[in-house]
């Protein structure tokens, strides 16, 4: 059974974006669409007294939203198959929960009910850090979102938590048909050789080695796999959650690795995670490696 890409719908702005991109995605890889909507409704709108009910209630505009959003989906890509449901539950549970029979689960940005001044909202943020399957967190300048740069970029961070994030990375661009831009970072000590400049030089050289020598460990297998796809490898020094996002900006999608450890139910998502959350140029795929 294919699984299917699983999108979070309120309604809100970044949510039907988050639609239109995973329209996209699924066209590209065959996959069918569920379009998901939480909320606790059930469990308080009985206790508001029917002569009160002069609006709507949550349950007729939980059905508007996912109906307006598979409209939305067909008009966009009609050979897409398109279900929905409505959930009531509260959002970050029931994405998780779908997630468990998910290629991967998209959220927008931001909610219904998000503050204009946050940068995440947090539902994306709790399923992008909790979620056993990859999450995409559609964000980013229009460019990025319609994919017209023809670039994936990889953070390859530990390499313990990148496995399943550099096969992912490497069908997005074979689907896509575009290039991969695989980036490690790499930090000298500060205290390194301060005091004798030559050696300063060599424990850079050193950590730069390393840090190639690490991309290569954890590129070649998927590129035995994945031949055709065209691979720039890059190291650099610098803080990495920094080199990510500017380089988001000439990236259709940016894709990091996330640890998942057993019994440990609090947000697993590092500095470069939550920075490329809130910053990054284009959209956010993190891929968890369960530990």
């Amino acid at each position: 059974m294919t699984l299917p890409l699983v999108v979070g719908v309120d309604g809100s702005d970044a949510s039907l974006l988050a639609v239109d991109w995973a329209v996209d995605e699924a066209a590209r890889d065959a996959l069918p669409l569920r379009l998901v909507y939480a909320s606790l409704w059930e469990r308080y709108e009985g206790a508001v007294p029917s002569t009160a009910r002069q609006r709507p209630s949550a349950r007729v505009l939980a059905e508007h939203i996912v109906a307006s959003a598979a409209e939305r989906a067909a008009r966009r890509d009609p050979e897409v198959k398109v279900t929905t449901d409505i959930v009531p539950a509260d959002p970050v549970d029931a994405l998780l929960g779908a997630g468990n029979n998910a290629f991967a689960l998209v959220t927008g940005e931001r909610g219904r009910g998000g503050l204009k001044g946050l940068l995440l909202g947090s539902v994306g943020l709790g399923v992008a850090a909790r979620a056993h399957c990859p999450v995409i967190v559609v964000r980013g300048d229009e460019t990025g979102l319609v994919g017209l740069h023809e670039r994936i970029l990889f953070g390859a961070g530990d390499p313990a938590a990148g496995g399943r994030a550099v096969r992912f990375a490497f069908r997005e661009a074979e689907t896509r048909g575009c290039a991969l831009d695989a980036v490690r970072a790499w930090r000298c000590p500060a205290h390194d050789g301060v005091e004798h400049p030559a050696l300063a030089e060599e424990s850079a050289r050193e950590h730069e080695a390393r840090a190639a020598a690490q991309l290569d460990a954890l590129l070649s297998g998927a590129m035995a796999e994945h031949p055709g796809v065209r691979v720039r490898r890059t190291t650099v020094e610098g803080p990495a959650r920094r080199i990510l996002v500017d380089r988001s900006a000439a990236a259709d999608l940016v894709i990091i690795g996330a640890r998942r450890r057993h019994g440990h139910f609090g947000l697993q998502l590092g500095r470069v995670g939550h920075t490329l959350l809130h910053h990054a140029h284009c959209p956010v795929a993190v891929v968890p490696q369960l530990a």
